[in-house]
């Protein structure tokens, strides 16, 4: 019964994986493609929608890197953050010397 609750989550997760993917590289695509169909209509031109295709394909491309990274690095490290590093983009709060406050710090 175990080994059973092990499986489905795995097969859960791998799922959950391959749409991320599918996910991260249509959307930058549509929605720039949609971005170049409006202006090329509202401004009466036809490279537009060629030039933002692309850039919402490089754009999508970018984002299947860093998803593919983060799950590769994720292997290495072995459930040492449970959080993606894709998800935690700053550092923990750090305490300001003057006033006592905390405020996140960006990398």
């Amino acid at each position: 019964m175990g080994k059973d609750k092990k499986y489905k989550k795995s097969v859960y997760r791998s799922l959950a994986v391959i749409s991320q993917f599918g996910i991260n590289m249509l959307v930058p695509i549509f929605l720039c493609s949609f971005a170049g169909l409006f202006l090329d209509r509202k401004l009466g031109t036809a490279f537009w929608f060629v030039l933002l295709f692309f850039v919402g394909a490089i754009a999508g491309f970018r984002n299947i890197f860093i998803l593919a990274r983060d799950i590769y690095e994720g292997d290495d490290k072995t459930n040492q953050n449970s959080v993606p590093s894709f998800l935690s983009r700053n550092k923990p709060a750090k305490e300001h010397k003057k006033t006592g406050t905390s405020m996140l710090i960006p990398n």
